[in-house]
């Protein structure tokens, strides 16, 4: 007779990237690292390599409902995310079948451009990423620029980063983690701002050119969530593995962009402050 373990089950919601370096093929990925079973559900089908996104199209809104009702019909979903949503009809989809996974946790990756510099989601669907899912989310996890649209304002000085939290928590999202990717700096500074509490999460900056690091951290945070830690684990966890992945990064195409290495564990190459 055979045995079998249990692992916890994770499930993103989000793009395809054929090139394999982000969307639902990054998150699959990350979630296997962590020794989570990963379902998805495709949201839109890009053509993508290391150069450039070149096409991509929305799936209808009932092929998207469809596999959400395949997966939770046969897994208990502990925790999920959604990352490229395209539009505000796709956006809405999701929030109609999964807004009663109260159990779950939800992180919310509000993918809008992509390291091509590909638009990814629709003006107009900004609004309905914020009505409909950032209520639902335990956590958001925006990069400057996405921090900037959410917000509706420039982020020009330290206080513009606690504006947008503030008000992205007046919103319904249960915590905010700003990703510091894109600013300059010898240091890669990602700020938390979760139960009233301050954290950053700090990192040397690697001379790498990354693709699929704002994919992947969002899915190791919904990996370390659906094995139970709290947010701000999580977020510490998930950051020392994407440091770690992308300080062993590699080039399979033609391009100088670098795709993460997700064999490698993480390694506590951070400091961290809280107040």
């Amino acid at each position: 007779m055979s045995s079998t373990t249990t692992r916890p089950c994770a499930l993103t919601v989000a793009g395809s990237d054929s090139g394999g370096g982000a969307g639902v093929q990054a998150d699959l990925k990350t979630f296997h690292a962590h020794r989570v079973h990963g379902t998805c559900v495709l949201t839109a089908v890009t053509a993508q390599n290391t150069r450039a996104v070149t096409a991509a199209m929305p799936l209808p809104a009932r092929l998207i409902e469809a596999q959400i009702d395949a997966v939770r019909d046969d897994f208990s979903i502990a925790a999920w995310k959604s990352g490229m949503l395209a539009d505000a009809r796709t956006i809405k989809a999701v929030a109609r079948k999964l807004s009663d996974l109260a159990d779950a946790a939800y992180v919310l990756d509000p993918v809008m451009i992509a390291t091509s510099g590909a638009v990814l989601l629709e003006r107009a669907a900004i609004t309905a990423l914020r009505d409909y899912l950032l209520p639902l989310s335990q956590l958001v996890t925006p990069n400057l620029p996405e921090a900037a649209a959410l917000g509706g304002y420039a982020i020009r000085r330290a206080g513009d980063f606690d504006r947008i939290a503030a008000d992205l928590l007046a919103d319904g999202a249960g915590a905010v983690l700003i990703k510091g990717g894109h600013q300059r700096g010898a240091e890669v500074v990602d700020r938390l701002y979760c139960n009233g509490k301050y954290r950053e999460f700090v990192h040397l900056r690697l001379k790498r050119n990354g693709h699929g690091t704002g994919c992947t951290l969002a899915a190791a945070i919904t990996a370390n969530l659906a094995r139970g830690l709290d947010v701000a684990s999580a977020c510490a966890a998930a950051t020392d593995y994407v440091h770690a992945a992308l300080h062993s990064a590699y080039r399979p195409g033609r391009s100088t962009i670098d795709v993460l290495d997700h064999s490698v564990s993480a390694s506590p190459r951070r400091r961290s402050a809280t107040s």
